[in-house]
């Protein structure tokens, strides 16, 4: 069982930053992909950004750029570093663990 709770969210204006984080129990956090989705309102869930055990990553094309995803594996946290926000980045922001473990969410506002 994993249990994942995620950080750092807020009201922010357009242009600025924010840094997520995901901490997880556990002893598989570092052998596990890891991932940030998002969803908005009306609108599905969608994959941000991941990172494999190896550290390889991936973003979704319109946060390319702008957004850092990273992780500590002797903390079995996850972070997600977002820079120059956009208001259509605002969403509720979700940390999971492979294919199976879901965070609450932590919710990330984006005025313009």
């Amino acid at each position: 069982q994993v249990q994942l709770v995620e950080s750092g969210g807020g009201l922010v204006q357009a242009g600025g930053s924010l840094r997520l984080s995901c901490v997880a129990s556990g002893s598989i956090f570092s052998i596990m992909s890891m991932s940030w989705y998002r969803q908005a309102p009306g609108k599905q869930r969608e994959m941000v950004a991941t990172i494999t055990r190896g550290g390889i990553t991936n973003y979704l094309d319109s946060v390319e750029g702008r957004f850092t995803i990273s992780r500590d594996n002797a903390k079995n946290t996850l972070y997600l570093e977002m820079n120059s926000l956009k208001p259509e980045d605002t969403g509720v922001y979700y940390c999971r663990c492979g294919y199976t473990y879901w965070g609450q969410g932590t919710q990330v506002t984006v005025s313009s």
